[in-house]
């Protein structure tokens, strides 16, 4: 990964920096929610697809999880996510925001914790490869939820 900056909880830091630490409930328990989020080049710079929506997305999966409240609006999130994009100088690029469980180490209880906001982003072209790129792929989707 070529993330130089990550955006956590509000501050904008070195990449190396961001850490969480080990007994932090997310980490044992899955804790956590995520978005896997693309932003393409244009010539007016990077455009970040569907970002109001997957800010959305994000935020709502946090209250399914369980959160009650967020200290982040979803716009707040949005913008986050192009500080991250602008502060990486990417034009094309993955973006990753998660917000996990920070509380009490062995414990599920979201009351007795908070959520924290991670966001990330880093060049990642061609996934599957050029050979995909070129000929495209086969996927199966599974009736099993």
């Amino acid at each position: 990964m070529d993330a130089k900056y990550i955006w956590m909880d509000g501050e904008m830091m070195d990449a190396e920096k961001a850490v969480v630490p080990f007994l932090t409930p997310a980490l044992h328990y899955g804790a956590a929610v995520f978005e896997g989020i693309r932003a393409y080049g244009t010539e007016k710079g990077p455009a970040v697809f569907r970002l109001k929506e997957h800010a959305e997305r994000l935020a709502d999966s946090a209250r399914v999880l369980g959160f009650r409240e967020l200290p982040w609006t979803e716009e707040q999130i949005a913008g986050a996510i192009k500080e991250v994009v602008r502060a990486n100088r990417l034009e094309s690029c993955y973006i990753r925001p998660l917000i996990y469980f920070v509380g009490t180490p062995g414990t599920l209880n979201l009351d007795a914790g908070r959520p924290a906001l991670g966001i990330a982003a880093w060049e990642w072209n061609n996934y599957l490869g050029e050979e995909a790129l070129a000929k495209g792929i086969r996927a199966n989707v599974s009736s099993f939820t």
